[in-house]
């Protein structure tokens, strides 16, 4: 984004495009039209050419490619793949995989089930990531965990299930990975960031 489009941005305030409310950036979406007039996701908000902005919801994503609100928005034709709202969960996932293992090589992320319980009991955990399809039973004692806690006064613990487990495999460098605290630390925070932006997308 060079000055002058910097500028632009700046002296108008960031509006849904569909819902016509305003909010900050972490609440939006901003998209740009490339070089062919295609409609480009820039969720680091660095990318050239003047910018529109669209709730982060998959809902009010999928609404504005349904409803031509990109053509409406940047005041020309421009072109929108169906599946634009499923191309941002997949770069928000792929960012909140890769802080994940980020989390791990900062040594801020525990694995398995006594470890992770060990990590939620001593009031260490800023996050509980279980994988989508870990076995209820763990999910539940872990979970458990958390709540007496939290009845103790402890600090507040994100609760998500985000990834599968295989994806946590990957991004952990394990096998079967399907429970991991996030213990206090900067590359957890960044982490936590990341899950509860992928969350509110696919929730909103």
């Amino acid at each position: 984004m060079n000055a002058v489009e910097k500028v632009h941005d700046e002296m108008n305030p960031r509006t849904c495009i569909v819902t016509r409310e305003s909010g900050d950036a972490e609440a939006l979406i901003r998209f740009v039209a490339d070089p062919q007039g295609r409609v480009v996701p820039d969720l680091k908000r660095k990318l050239p050419g003047r910018g529109v902005w669209v709730k982060a919801g998959r809902s009010v994503v999928d609404e504005a490619v349904r409803k031509r609100a990109f053509s409406r928005g940047f005041k020309r034709d421009v072109s929108v793949d169906d599946s634009l709202g499923a191309e941002i969960d997949t770069l928000m996932e792929k960012d909140a995989l890769g802080a994940l293992s980020m989390a791990r090589k900062a040594g801020q992320i525990r694995t398995g089930a006594f470890k992770v319980d060990q990590a939620v009991r001593a009031g260490e955990t800023l996050a509980l990531l279980h994988a989508s399809d870990a076995a209820p039973d763990g999910v539940r004692k872990l979970d458990g965990a958390v709540r007496a806690l939290e009845a103790a006064g402890g600090e507040p613990v994100l609760v998500a299930a985000p990834f599968t487990s295989t994806q946590m495999d990957l991004a952990l460098g394990g096998e079967n990975v399907v429970h991991a605290a996030a213990i206090k630390g900067g590359a957890a925070r960044a982490l936590i960031e990341r899950v509860v932006r992928l969350q509110r997308y696919r929730e909103s």
